[in-house]
């Protein structure tokens, strides 16, 4: 009775733009909830590029992107901060649009690539093609692509039977999960120790030492997935409700499903492939922008939560310990962490009622 009061007191209203035969269905709500996380991102970006130890005001880093300052200055922002700005910013969209993509498709907030096995199947990919092959700069992106793919069509296949289900593809990639962490373990433990070490501070997600190379690549990656993602963003909502329904409203459940897990892992593979597997970003963004937006998963809402926690974290891992070089995975578990646990809570609650 609570949930339908609730309901009943803050309905959601929608509309539809239409262009040229392409229609697009948005929230108010939602634009005005990504708006403000967009204007949050900024004023944290901002603050970003000005500490360090050369420590530069807000007007003295807006002067400095407008080419009204000096070398010094210039070669601050533009060659160490940010491309490892741009960084965070790219991987969190990233990462959010999976989480979004995956949860929209197993129909659980807890359907992350984390836990499906996805992103631990792109770093043993990436692992594997430095530590075994000996791969040199720009190979981690090629098997952390390999290690993705497989892990994903591995585990759609497993979970394949009789059609999908969410639950089903979350235990089978949590199966996956494990044996993928046994294999780099075991990789770590047959490197030698300074590439294990290399490797391991990597594992953690790490954005320390981000250059422009790095920026272009998860850009073209961004860039190149959402656009498609975007244009079957309706048949994803669909999907959602179940397939019977989704295949009477005229949508093709297999090949649509597959295209947005193809989608997802490419996604979630180039994020892996540029700072490692950041742990809990593509778990906690989508569910945050639903309870902002009061709505069903959404892939830009949820890639726009990605990049501010992403650039959030990375100014803490900066600044809280700033002697330490701490990867940005870590604060990103804290916030991650404590968020499941209250998902956890939360859903265990709702049992209870």
């Amino acid at each position: 009775m609570k949930t339908a009061r609730r309901a009943q007191a803050a309905p959601h209203t929608a509309a539809r733009l239409a262009w040229r035969g392409w229609s697009v269905l948005w929230s108010p709500r939602a634009v005005l909830a990504s708006a403000a996380v967009v204007l949050v991102a900024l004023g944290f970006a901002l603050v970003q590029l000005g500490v360090g130890d050369y420590p530069m005001s807000p007007g003295e880093v807006l002067a400095t992107l407008t080419g009204n300052r000096g070398e010094a200055q210039e070669f601050v922002i533009f060659d160490l901060r940010l491309p490892r700005l741009l960084t965070a910013g790219l991987v969190g969209l990233a990462l959010g649009a999976s989480g979004a993509i995956f949860q929209s498709v197993t129909r659980n907030p807890l359907g992350s690539p984390e836990i499906m096995g996805f992103t631990m199947g792109a770093s043993a990919g990436a692992v594997a093609m430095v530590l075994v092959f000996g791969g040199q700069e720009g190979s981690g992106m090629a098997g952390a692509l390999i290690g993705g793919f497989a892990t994903a069509a591995t585990v759609y296949g497993l979970a394949n039977r009789r059609g999908i289900q969410g639950f089903r593809l979350i235990l089978v990639g949590v199966a996956a999960t494990a044996l993928l962490d046994s294999l780099i373990s075991y990789l770590l433990l047959r490197a030698r120790l300074q590439d294990a070490e290399s490797a391991y501070t990597w594992l953690v997600g790490s954005l320390n030492g981000a250059d422009w190379q790095q920026v272009q690549i998860i850009g073209l990656t961004v860039i190149v997935m959402i656009v498609p993602v975007l244009a079957i963003g309706n048949q994803m909502r669909l999907l959602e409700m179940g397939d019977d329904l989704a295949q009477g409203l005229g949508v093709r459940v297999k090949p649509t499903r597959l295209r947005l897990l193809l989608i997802g892992t490419v996604l979630c593979a180039g994020a892996v492939a540029t700072a490692g597997p950041i742990a809990f970003v593509a778990l906690a963004a989508p569910q945050i922008m639903r309870r902002l937006t009061g709505g069903s998963v959404s892939i830009v809402p949820a890639a726009l939560m990605g990049a501010l926690i992403l650039i959030v974290s990375d100014l803490a891992a900066q600044r809280v310990w700033p002697d330490s070089q701490m990867p940005v995975g870590i604060p990103t578990l804290c916030i991650g962490g404590t968020y499941l646990a209250w998902l956890l809570y939360q859903q265990s609650r709702a049992s209870r009622l």
